[in-house]
């Protein structure tokens, strides 16, 4: 078995799982590097990542570079001779970085590669009403989310799932993946295939907030998928009774019209709010208004009327 020492490159809370079970497998995690903190609230207060909070709880030293490039950078990370580099959840490499050290650096990407390449493979996978999605472990190159695959896990996704329901699972999923692929990369029997390139692929580029809005001319069905490809975040929007709404649960209706024409809504201002589709409507089930807190509708309709 080989001896490891690796570097892992993360921030958010998708990260710490993964962070997480290599320490507790007593993997030998020399380094973390993670975002640089950030002014966050109305204080303006630093605020640490995910990634660096657990890893300072586990005395692992912390690297926040802002220039990944930098020649000081460099040299702090060739310092700590890692033979493996893990990536979760963090920024673009430089090829100088991703390949330093001997083996290669690995990423874990939440599809099943060559699906879903991007920056927002779970939200894209509910958005286009896939019924399967996954991780996948593979080694970086130069094309972004293109290189060798060594392993790859399915997920079922539910009807009713959100981006943050499946989100919660595939962090754990991915966390086991991680550990899996170390413990294999360090027996030295991994595969490394190469990614499918005749199938037709589908792409998840970043998600913006201005491309959030509803489109209520699109089915029910399409509509539902969106809503749920975004709820908690970025939140699907858009404009009810001149007020601006984040839509974050709907459901299908035995409802047969909320109006003529699409984006009309009918309510009793007590139980339901139904708004029109290209096909049949849609009943809201959880919404915020612009200034307001996230409620059900029903709490919503006893303190507003539309």
């Amino acid at each position: 078995m080989q001896e490891l020492r690796i570097i892992y490159m993360g921030t958010p809370e998708f990260a710490v799982p993964s962070l997480q079970i290599l320490v507790e497998n007593g993997m030998n995690v020399v380094a973390v590097i993670t975002a640089p903190d950030k002014p966050k609230g109305r204080g303006q207060k630093l605020a640490t990542s995910p990634v660096k909070d657990y890893a300072v709880s586990q005395n692992i030293p912390v690297l926040q570079p802002r220039n990944l490039k930098s020649p000081e950078f460099l040299q702090e990370l060739k310092s700590y001779n890692a033979n493996l580099q893990i990536v979760v959840a963090f920024r673009m490499l430089p090829v100088v970085v991703w390949d330093m050290p001997e083996i290669g650096t690995f990423n874990l990407h939440g599809s099943l590669l060559p699906q879903y390449r991007g920056a927002a493979p779970i939200n894209w996978a509910i958005i286009n009403g896939e019924k399967e999605t996954g991780v996948t472990t593979f080694f970086l190159k130069h094309e972004i989310d293109t290189g060798n695959i060594i392993f790859q896990e399915k997920e079922i996704i539910e009807e009713d799932d959100t981006v943050g329901t499946l989100y919660g699972r595939l962090m754990e999923r991915g966390a086991n993946l991680v550990l899996k692929t170390v413990r294999a990369i360090a027996e030295g029997d991994y595969p490394q295939l190469p990614q499918d390139e005749d199938q037709e692929i589908k792409h998840a580029p970043k998600i913006f907030k201005e491309t959030c809005e509803i489109d209520w001319t699109k089915s029910s069905e399409e509509i539902y998928n969106f809503i749920r490809g975004l709820s908690p975040y970025p939140a699907a929007w858009t404009h009810l009774a001149g007020k601006k709404f984040k839509i974050y649960g709907a459901k299908k209706t035995s409802f047969q019209s909320a109006g003529e024409n699409p984006g009309d809504f009918d309510t009793d201002n007590k139980t339901y709010l139904h708004i029109q589709t290209g096909g049949s409507p849609l009943s809201i089930t959880e919404l915020q208004m612009e200034g307001k807190k996230r409620m059900d509708i029903e709490s919503f309709l006893r303190g507003t009327k539309l």
